[in-house]
């Protein structure tokens, strides 16, 4: 029920916004009756239009359109161009938060229609947008309602940030509150507000370099993955892990992959290993194996505990 919910909202907020970038502007009660809602959920779609970064001009007579930035309303594209462009930023720019950032301004620009995973992934380009501005001034940030694994909480963290890793996929930052340096996933955060406070730790920031599955080295011990993969299994691990790609260092035949990679957290592979258990063999470290073991046996045990 909530899935079908979020959809039709979805949906709704995709119809104001190409309702909304037509001339002439539109009125609430107008809005209201052709998304068939009431004028105060109208009230709300256009609070999160505008948290997608679209800029809203309310008239005189209280009706609202969508206005291009100062910054790029000079540039005009015909939808051809329009349309190039897009594939061009959706084929470099896959992995990259920044993506949708530059896709809204080519939506802006042109009569696209605007498809509902771009809107729904805007929001990380604001937030990428406000923590480079703290790194840019050295200013200390708030990432709200941070969904944390490790702690499986939901909690405001305070940071100095130091820097993004490749495709904007984490931020590296110095913690205020545990006074040490973390990676941020990106997709886990839920607004960024930027703190009129400096940066006062920057003796301590330090960035270590993180393995393809993204984890640092202060994360866990390190260790070498030798695996003969199928093409099944280097599809789906190379679209959830792009990284791995530069991995695979030999082909062992027309169907079968050597894949080789230090990881210095085991646990994502080991997951991956064991959904994949018919095309994946682990052929080299011995540690590696028995890591593997002991994870499933601790979970086999774990299993139990809970019936």
């Amino acid at each position: 029920m909530n899935d079908m919910h979020n959809q039709n909202k979805i949906l709704r907020v995709l119809q104001l916004i190409a309702l909304l970038k037509k001339e002439p502007s539109k009125s609430i009660r107008y809005l209201a009756g052709v998304l068939e809602s009431t004028d105060r959920t109208v009230y709300r779609y256009l609070d999160l239009v505008k948290e997608l970064g679209f800029e809203l001009q309310k008239d005189p007579n209280n009706k609202f359109s969508i206005v291009g930035k100062n910054d790029y309303e000079l540039i005009s594209f015909s939808n051809e161009e329009a349309s190039l462009l897009r594939d061009l930023v959706l084929t470099a720019g896959k992995e990259s938060k920044l993506r949708d950032s530059l896709l809204q301004k080519i939506y802006l620009q042109s009569e696209l229609s605007i498809q509902g995973n771009h809107v729904l992934k805007a929001n990380l380009s604001r937030i990428v947008e406000k923590i480079n501005q703290a790194i840019r001034e050295k200013k200390r940030i708030v990432l709200k309602d941070y969904h944390s694994i490790n702690s499986q909480k939901i909690s405001d963290r305070i940071i100095e940030p130091i820097g993004f890793t490749e495709h904007y996929h984490a931020v590296c930052a110095y913690e205020i509150d545990s006074k040490s340096n973390k990676y941020f996933n990106v997709e886990r955060i839920t607004a960024a507000v930027l703190l009129d406070e400096p940066q006062t730790f920057e003796e301590f920031h330090e960035r270590d370099e993180m393995d393809v599955f993204g984890f640092s080295a202060k994360n866990g011990e390190k260790y070498t993955v030798e695996l003969a993969i199928s093409l099944k299994a280097f599809v789906l691990m190379k679209e959830e892990y792009p990284k791995i790609a530069h991995c695979v260092k030999s082909v062992i035949n027309a169907e079968v992959y050597h894949l080789r990679v230090d990881v210095n957290n085991p646990k994502p592979i080991v997951r991956f290993v064991l959904g994949l258990l018919d095309d994946i063999e682990i052929i080299g470290s011995l540690a590696f194996k028995e890591y593997v073991k002991n994870y499933v046996m601790t979970t086999l045990e774990n299993s139990k505990n809970k019936f």
